[in-house]
């Protein structure tokens, strides 16, 4: 419509200056309608600069009546509002996929087909130690240099995922990678820190095959002794030997006795929520323990006994007085004939208190402090034993002490004793 509007125009002009032409004679009519023509063209122009404008922004609105270019605007203009709204849409609709992938608890990088990295977020940049845009651009094989992952990497497809144990700021962890193609010619891939797992795994194995041995051992005893019993004659055996067989089994049969019960009690502090804590008059639980402990030395250990009357403990009492004789008969198995054990339960300046148990036995080495509290760990396998312990005495301490919102210290010294102390919170101890 544009080509017949200005038509119409010329046409109009056309008459105008013919009429002209008639009335007032040669050259009049000539003069008038060049006279519009470069009117309209200058008028056009000046148009043409605005719409030349609005071209390099067409972020703002169009001009208004610039005549034939109307036509042109509207519909141009209706278009870029359209794409400008698809634009932030996508926009929007990426920034959203990008933060979903950014709290991910896995790790995600993007690859082009040369494993260049192009994108990854915060989890896999803390697992693979990456920093964007460092690294962008750079080969990710070049980067990570696990031989088990390049290897995996250059297989034709990864239908399952694999382990990679990785050394990062001097420590190793296990990863759990896992390659995918997508988008005919991209790598994704997805990273997961199972190292707290197979930590876990491993425990559980330890401890499956401690607990095997630990009972194999007075089950053999038990089924040596009833086979000699079943198969002997009745009078074969006076009764000396059959007591001291009958003690020894005895004996045996309280070992896994013992142990079956400490096990028991892991797995309820384990598993079981924290009970409401109340205040539990530990004074008056030492008094008792006390009673306890000097009975088991029996003579043999000289204690000493610095209580404070005036401190109490919230928490569950039946946990406490389980802590406190764990250590108190691990000072008395291991502490020579005439050594000296000292208890302390006592107040700090900050409001927190202290219960130690310190001795004069026979200390540990350094190297085995990190792992006392391990299920079954022992720095004397023989000993222990001989002292009649299970070797979950201070795996339960540790536990209580973690439900109490304490912390267990050890401190030892070969050939020197050790200290063993529960340290609570402010929050934890008040007034008797």
């Amino acid at each position: 419509m544009i080509w017949l509007r200005t038509l119409f125009l010329v046409a109009l002009w056309a008459a105008v200056a013919l009429f002209m032409q008639w009335l007032a004679g040669d050259p009049v009519g000539w003069v008038i309608f060049c006279a519009a023509l470069m009117a309209m063209l200058f008028w056009r122009s000046w148009r043409l600069r605005a719409v030349s404008y609005w071209a390099y922004h067409p972020e703002t609105s169009p001009p208004a009546s610039v005549g034939p270019w109307d036509d042109i605007l509207a519909p141009l203009y209706r278009y870029t509002r359209a794409r400008a709204r698809e634009l932030a849409e996508t926009r929007e609709a990426v920034q959203g996929m990008l933060a979903a992938a950014q709290a991910l608890p896995d790790g995600v990088v993007t690859l082009n087909e040369d494993f260049q990295i192009e994108w990854c977020n915060r989890v896999a940049r803390h697992h693979l130690g990456l920093s964007l845009p460092a690294d962008r651009g750079h080969n990710l094989l070049n980067l990570l240099r696990a031989p088990e992952f390049v290897a995996y990497a250059h297989r034709d497809d990864w239908p399952e995922p694999i382990l990679v144990r990785l050394a990062h700021a001097g420590q190793e962890r296990v990863m759990m990678m896992h390659l995918a193609a997508y988008a005919s010619n991209r790598r994704l891939l997805i990273t997961r820190d199972v190292t707290q797992i197979e930590k876990l795994e491993t425990t559980r194995r330890d401890f499956v095959a401690n607990v095997s041995h630990e009972l194999r051992t007075p089950l053999t005893v038990l089924a040596g002794f009833l086979e000699t019993l079943r198969d002997m004659p009745a009078d074969a055996l006076d009764d000396e030997q059959r007591e001291q067989y009958m003690s020894m089994m005895h004996e045996q049969a309280q070992r896994m006795q013992a142990i079956v019960e400490d096990l028991l009690t892991l797995s309820t502090l384990e598993s079981s929520p924290g009970t409401d804590p109340r205040a539990v008059n530990l004074p008056g639980l030492l008094r008792t323990a006390r009673q306890q402990i000097e009975a088991l030395s029996a003579g043999r250990h000289d204690f000493a006994w610095h209580i404070d009357e005036s401190l109490d403990v919230l928490g569950a009492e039946t946990e406490l007085a389980s802590a406190m004789s764990n250590l108190l008969t691990n000072a008395v198995r291991y502490t020579p004939d005439g050594g000296r054990i000292t208890v302390r339960w006592q107040g700090e300046a900050d409001g927190a208190a202290r219960f130690s148990v310190q001795d004069t036995g026979i200390g540990i080495a350094a190297l085995h402090l990190p792992r006392l509290t391990e299920r079954f760990y022992r720095v004397d396998r023989g000993r222990s034993r001989a002292a009649g312990g299970t070797g979950l005495g201070l795996a339960i301490t540790k536990h209580i002490a973690i439900r109490h919102d304490a912390e267990l210290l050890i401190t030892s010294e070969v050939g020197k004793g050790s200290v063993f102390a529960l340290h609570f919170p402010a929050e934890r101890v008040v007034a008797a």
